[in-house]
């Protein structure tokens, strides 16, 4: 393992769930094997020539396995050295968006070539510190990375046009989501009003740049903190209907069976 302030590089996935990655995105290119994992209530297959992203919140990957032919480079970046990095494009709120429900992308025989070459790129800038301009290059090779990650995407997905103000709209409401807003406040005035905007034009917004309107994003992200809060049994279905601000346990255990499907106590059977 090769380590800077801001980026660690790895060569397994096994440590992904660990407290020291909390606020770190991570990146990997499966060369051989494949891995399979459980993430926000889902199972996905990591396999060759297949790219992972992860954004922070690691603890969230569940249930990893890995086969024992599995190679692997990983490299993971603080979300400060992302910042810095990333181009200016209005594409990257969608990217992030999709790979928040699917964090994997299936490389075609180039795009592997290409996503290979800028992790060992990575590596070889990050084992030299002697450069004098250690921490641009190691921006450049961040940021190279990053722009080819929005290049597959859009292959796969397409491009739209996203305004600036729409991308920043719909970051500030993000932004608002991962900090955990969404613990007190599940209704969509709340998060219009902090953006000094009305809700239909707030759901309009995240319509057009994520395909859902902003409900399905506020419901999403308290589901996914609810059910990995209801698998830890040193928490009680008290606890957690406080920390959410219910009124009741009744009513917290109506919100569950409603949006995750099943009663509290079927996440612990």
């Amino acid at each position: 393992m090769e380590t800077m302030q801001h980026i660690i590089t790895d060569t397994t996935l096994s440590k992904i769930s660990s407290s020291e990655f909390g606020d770190y995105l991570c990146h990997a290119y499966c060369h051989s094997g494949f891995c399979t994992f459980e993430r926000n209530g889902k199972m996905f297959r990591f396999g060759q020539g297949d790219c992972l992203i992860i954004s922070r919140r690691g603890d969230l990957v569940q249930n990893l396995q890995e086969s024992e032919d599995f190679v692997v480079d990983v490299i993971y970046v603080t979300q400060k050295f992302i910042d810095i990095s990333t181009p200016q494009s209005n594409y990257g709120m969608k990217g992030h968006l999709a790979l928040f429900e699917n964090p994997i992308m299936r490389l075609t025989p180039e795009q592997q070539v290409r996503c290979a070459n800028n992790f060992a790129a990575i590596r070889q800038r990050l084992a030299a510190p002697q450069h004098h301009f250690y921490r641009d290059v190691l921006i450049n090779a961040v940021q190279t990375m990053i722009l080819d990650f929005f290049d597959f995407h859009a292959e796969m997905y397409g491009v739209d046009k996203i305004s600036s103000q729409n991308h920043q709209l719909m970051s500030q409401f993000i932004a608002l989501l991962e900090r955990g807003d969404y613990r007190k406040n599940r209704e969509i005035a709340y998060y219009a009003d902090i953006l000094c905007i009305t809700p239909k034009y707030l759901s309009e917004v995240s319509k057009k740049v994520s395909g859902f309107p902003a409900t399905y994003w506020i419901t999403r992200y308290a589901s996914l903190d609810i059910s990995r809060l209801l698998r830890n049994r040193n928490l009680s279905f008290t606890d957690i209907s406080d920390m959410y601000g219910f009124s009741s346990v009744s009513h917290f255990s109506r919100y569950v069976q409603t949006n995750l499907g099943a009663k509290p106590t079927e996440f612990r059977e």
